[in-house]
């Protein structure tokens, strides 16, 4: 349930978990609020078990990272050449991918550290291709749009730190790929749970910020971003947005209205 207002009773919670069905609400931002419902959070223990012994092995850790970043630049490559036209920059991002692509698997990646910004890195170059496509507007005197919306900006690098500056977008196709981001953590955490998996066990993540309560979900989405990218920017490409399909608070940050929000959540889970 996306967002959504009322009321549930007990017999309706009753009747959900003798059904075996959990309810998923989501925020108007795609995130996971609640779960109720269903016989509750049952692990596979041999799942778990596995997550826990890759994450405290060192070689079995970083093999691990290394196929998931491998299968992300990967997909990376697919947007670049089937997405974005031909250009300097499309260029330089390509050739970075697979220079990272080839450094992974020469086993010349010791460190997840290293993996990080080696991804970091190719990450800010397939961005960077990005930047400055054209984007369609129409009714413009109806609706005026800034300068800047006119074309796509600068994003930063994913691959570093998953909290940057892109939180809080004030581009359009920013706050666009927030959402769609958003709505693939949802699904992505609601499947883990479902196959077995603990949430909360990441293995490349386990690291990072002591307030990820679900890391384990922040690994399984790496290599599914550059697919959802690759939706995002065809979409925005091919897409004559009105500006009154965003909105934006007093900090100009910007915000989708429902009807775009709920486009974008269909692009994620097709």
């Amino acid at each position: 349930m996306l967002d959504g207002s009322g009321s549930l009773s007990f017999d309706v919670i009753s009747w959900l978990s003798a059904q075996n069905i959990s309810l998923v609400r989501l925020t108007y931002q795609g995130e996971v609020e609640t779960v109720i419902g269903g016989a509750g959070y049952a692990a596979d223990p041999l799942k778990v078990q596995w997550q826990i012994e890759t994450r405290n092995d060192p070689a079995r850790r970083i093999e691990f990272c290394c196929e998931l970043i491998t299968a992300k630049i990967e997909s990376s490559l697919k947007t670049l050449t089937l997405v974005i036209p031909d250009s300097a920059a499309r260029k330089i991002a390509i050739s970075h991918a697979e220079a990272a692509l080839f450094k992974i698997r020469s086993g010349r990646i010791q460190t997840v550290d290293d993996l990080r910004m080696t991804e970091a890195i190719a990450a800010a170059k397939y961005f960077g291709a990005w930047q400055g496509l054209p984007l369609k507007w129409a009714a413009r005197g109806k609706h005026p749009v800034p300068e800047e919306w006119l074309t796509i900006a600068a994003r930063g690098s994913l691959g570093g730190a998953r909290r940057t500056s892109n939180r809080n977008a004030k581009h359009p196709v920013n706050a666009i790929l927030n959402y769609a981001y958003g709505m693939l953590t949802s699904q992505v955490h609601i499947e883990a749970v479902a196959e077995g998996y603990d949430p909360r066990r990441g293995i490349m993540h386990h690291d990072r910020d002591a307030s990820d309560a679900f890391a384990w979900v922040f690994d399984a989405i790496e290599p599914r971003r550059a697919v959802v990218d690759g939706k995002v920017l065809k979409f925005a490409l091919n897409t004559a947005f009105s500006g009154a399909d965003f909105v934006l608070n007093a900090a100009g940050v910007c915000r989708l209205t429902p009807q775009l929000a709920r486009r974008v959540a269909e692009l994620v889970t097709d």
